[in-house]
């Protein structure tokens, strides 16, 4: 169970494989002794492929023995979120709908980690299709947090943080719409990245949110999230939103060390829009001080309120989110969990057209905005997030409630790592968040890999028993209370409901009637801000990644 292969990073059992110290199998065999004697304490996965990562580590071995080793990834187990397609593997979204979904081929994630050697070693637990909470009235339970059992994982990639942190995989690929590479990272103490929108093919991954899912690589240490990366990045025809820019050797260009770097530090979204936990606040400005003592050049700047972010981003995310789901929630709303129910999956019918451009062309000026950040400084700095808060204070309002530190980046599409800065007295991890420019994940990378090596976070990991006891958790289902709502308002929604063809009982509306007042209130913002003129960030152009026409 604690086999010393189960502790070391990508990069050291690749090296240990290819120069033939270690087997693939040893190392499979390893970990699947690992995930038996322990998952069962922390849920991160749902479904164990034992047989399929044996046979690809025989098959990883014989092509080594013979001089065929494809790179760094060649014979490592690795794991993926449950809303990748896996040919002939259950892909559910962590849901009763999804509870049969078997898909026919893999998605072109899973097809690039397999052409590089990798061994799957599972799927892993989410959110409810990368959105609801923590629920305990799906399927299969969350994922817990491995440094303790009673609080949360973050999410919604929240079976591949645990599963990292728990020395299950080394390292695993999750999804980020509005935080959750970034969050699980923080509150699980690994390393996330979302890179930048389109760097990553979203071919045959489970859909949210059209505008803003990002694919990325969650692993213990940046350099190993380099090496995924590496192998994953790329233009593919399947995704219309991908890119065509030129990938370079990730892995090389994170040695080069932070002096000179410009870093401008949005001080203000922990300080004054978030006001975070005080154990974050300090270990940020620890960060802080270490970028600074390797030769960054440090200076506090400004954005706009993380609110107005957070409105954009969620205007058009749940109107997407809406629109992917409409059938179901027309056909079958009992079938899902309570807490996608009440976290937006309803609310989308909400929104109208109009609030949807007003986002998109708001969302056109942030990133006009953010062009101006990217020509005076090579990284922005903020806080990430932690310590975990218990599983059983989880409450499916509190989506609504506050913006989040990881949504200006969502909205902006650039690429965000979290890397592990600390850890709060009650022994949880916290991390710091670094963004870059688009398509510099080189840098960011290169900023998070020289704090790794200038600090002693990496030489901790969570301690786990199989014979002690798992703390008992009970998460009552969300029950939606009266809105204070007034007639007007609650006519309307309905109004909205029925429009949109949904056909809700009692409590299903009153999960919608709770988000109306957050959710027109955001409306109104966004109505309420000049922008007649200007085109929408969603604005279609003819790229040079497609051919049009031709055959």
């Amino acid at each position: 169970m604690n086999n010393p292969l189960c502790f070391k990073s990508i990069a050291e059992l690749a090296e240990l494989i290819r120069t033939k110290a270690v087997s693939p199998v040893e190392v499979v065999e390893a970990f699947l002794t690992r995930i038996k004697a322990l998952d069962n304490k922390v849920n991160a996965f749902i479904t164990v492929t034992g047989e399929l990562a044996l046979n690809q580590a025989r098959a990883a071995e014989t092509e080594i023995a013979a001089g065929r080793y494809r790179g760094p990834l060649h014979g490592i187990p690795i794991g993926l979120k449950d809303i990748y397609n896996t040919a002939g593997i259950l892909t559910s979204g962590h849901s009763r709908i999804g509870i049969n979904n078997v898909p026919a081929v893999d998605s072109t994630v899973t097809g690039n980690l397999y052409r590089a050697g990798a061994l799957l070693m599972g799927k892993l637990s989410t959110h409810e299709f990368a959105h609801g909470g923590p629920s305990f009235d799906l399927p299969w339970p969350p994922a817990r947090n491995p440094w303790n059992l009673a609080h949360f994982s973050g999410g919604s990639s929240s079976g591949p943080g645990a599963a990292v942190a728990a020395a299950f995989v080394p390292g695993a690929m999750g999804t980020d719409t509005g935080g959750s590479i970034r969050t699980p990272a923080a509150l699980c103490g690994i390393a996330g990245l979302k890179p930048t929108y389109g760097r990553i093919s979203r071919a045959g991954v489970l859909p949210n949110s059209f505008t803003f899912d990002h694919c990325g690589p969650m692993a213990w240490t940046v350099e190993d999230c380099a090496i995924l990366l590496q192998a994953t990045a790329g233009y593919d025809p399947l995704d219309p939103t991908s890119s065509a820019e030129a990938v370079p050797d990730y892995r090389l260009a994170i040695q080069g060390g932070l002096r000179g770097l410009r870093i401008g530090v949005l001080r203000h979204l922990w300080q004054k829009d978030l006001h975070v936990d005080d154990h974050l606040s300090r270990a940020t400005e620890s960060a802080l001080e270490v970028f600074s003592k390797l030769g960054a050049r440090l200076e506090d700047v400004c954005i706009r309120p993380s609110q107005e972010y957070h409105d954009v981003k969620t205007v058009i995310s749940l109107s997407e989110l809406f629109s992917v789901y409409r059938p179901e929630l027309i056909s079958r709303a009992d079938q899902f969990g309570e807490d996608f129910l009440g976290r937006g999956g309803l609310a989308g019918c909400l929104f109208q057209a109009a609030d949807y451009v007003c986002a998109q062309q708001l969302r056109r000026k942030m990133l006009e905005e953010a062009a101006l950040l990217y020509e005076k400084y090579d990284v922005l700095v903020t806080a990430g997030a932690g310590p975990a808060p218990r599983l059983a204070a989880h409450r499916t309002v509190s989506f609504w409630e506050k913006p989040t530190m990881f949504s200006p980046f969502s909205v902006l599409g650039n690429p965000a790592l979290i890397v592990c800065c600390g850890f709060a007295e009650s022994g949880l991890p916290m991390g710091v968040q670094i963004a870059g420019k688009p398509f510099d994940e080189s840098v960011v990378l290169r900023v998070g890999h020289a704090f790794e090596q200038a600090t002693q976070w990496r030489s901790r990991r969570p301690s786990l028993d199989p014979l002690a006891s798992r703390p008992d958790i009970q998460i009552s289902p969300p029950v939606p209370c009266e809105s204070e709502a007034s007639g007007k308002v609650r006519d309307a929604v309905w109004h909205a409901a029925r429009l949109s063809g949904l056909k809700l009982d009692e409590s299903q509306f009153a999960h919608l009637l709770r988000a109306a007042p957050y959710a027109l209130e955001m409306s109104e913002r966004l109505r309420n801000t000049p922008m007649k003129a200007l085109e929408p960030a969603a604005t279609f152009q003819f790229g040079r990644n497609h051919s049009y026409g031709e055959k």
